[in-house]
């Protein structure tokens, strides 16, 4: 949505900003590297990396949906190498098994004692390719490593490193063997990306790049960006100024996808059985801090809620199966409530 002319983004500045202009400078320098680095790889998809960008700042996890052959794993692979940090791929199958990923206990016949082997989740940055294929079992202890940011192996806790970052993958034109994520486990994701099929210019960019042998080529370019630098981004994601208005306003639009707030859309509950949950209002704030940062403000405009709104709610409402069999899209019931709620 375009931005109203005069100083009303003024109204939502704190008194006092809590981030210094060193350190604006120093988050602008941090993005820009990160942004360049992954644009080496990935030939148009302005969205995925806008999203993978937002989520990496904002500390949260991202569900990559998409047709095969979209960049998916390139992209992965391209955030870890942008921030130097290691970077571990799950193929996951129905015969994945949680100790396959959290890690497991290995006993020495030598010395008669245990010895712990970490999984491959203790990594920065961890692609889970096709969660959708296995277990249930398998995705609830990837889902709680997520959330919990340790494993528990032989009785004994082990933090994971920071920053980290989960990038599950799934693909919604197979159905058989695979293992519908349940709605309440996708809640836990910061964020959605539905991926979509490049434009032809970006697509003549991709055979360019092939025919000259830089499409899957490593960058030649060490990046500048450290784990210090992308924790210290985080640290002011933190300390980004969220007006007790826009707070408001979050609640607002929360509360209307569940059939209430201000101004309740008509006929909601025929098209939505579940609306977002209490974290639906943490992500959305919490990806409005970060996407105001990367735009170079210390604080949170209506903009910021609205820019990122697909990929925070389209996860969180559980449609009805009317909806479903109408074919229904989650984005067209999240503009009826973004256009019902006020903007303030």
């Amino acid at each position: 949505m375009s931005q109203p002319a005069g100083e009303r983004p003024l109204a939502f500045a704190p008194q006092q900003g809590a981030i210094s202009a060193e350190e604006m400078s120093r988050c602008a320098e941090i993005t820009t590297a990160i942004n360049n680095h992954v644009g080496e790889r990935i030939v148009g998809q302005q969205g995925l990396r806008t999203s993978l960008l937002t989520a990496l700042a904002a500390g949260g996890h991202v569900l990559l949906e998409s047709v095969p052959g979209l960049a998916k794993t390139t992209a992965a692979q391209a955030l870890a190498s942008a921030i130097d940090g290691s970077f571990h791929r799950i193929q996951c199958t129905p015969d994945l098994m949680p100790n396959d990923i959290i890690g497991t206990q290995i006993f020495n016949y030598s010395s008669g004692t245990f010895t712990t082997q970490l999984g491959p989740v203790h990594a920065n940055i961890v692609l889970l390719d096709e969660i959708n294929r296995s277990s249930a079992k398998t995705q609830s202890a990837m889902l709680e490593a997520m959330q919990e940011k340790q494993t528990s192996i032989g009785g004994e806790l082990y933090r994971l490193p920071q920053p980290f970052m989960v990038l599950a993958t799934q693909n919604p034109i197979e159905e058989e063997g695979t293992y519908v994520l349940p709605e309440a486990q996708m809640d836990r994701f910061l964020m959605k990306e539905v991926l979509t099929y490049p434009s032809p210019q970006d697509e003549h960019g991709i055979l360019d790049r092939s025919t000259a042998g830089t499409l899957s080529a490593p960058s030649g370019q060490q990046s500048a960006v450290t784990l210090d630098d992308v924790r210290f981004l985080q640290s002011c994601v933190d300390r980004v100024y969220v007006d007790a208005a826009i707070k408001r306003y979050i609640i607002d639009l929360v509360f209307t996808t569940r059939g209430s707030g201000p101004r309740p859309v008509q006929n909601l509950s025929q098209s939505v059985r579940v609306g977002a949950s209490p974290r639906g209002s943490l992500a959305l704030m919490r990806v409005a801090q970060a996407y105001a940062l990367l735009s170079g403000r210390n604080y949170v405009i209506p903009e910021d809620v609205q820019a990122m709104r697909y990929a925070v709610l389209r996860h969180r409402l559980v449609l009805t199966f009317d909806a479903l069999a109408s074919g229904m899209k989650p984005e067209t019931i999240i503009d009826a409530v973004f256009q019902a709620v006020p903007v303030p």
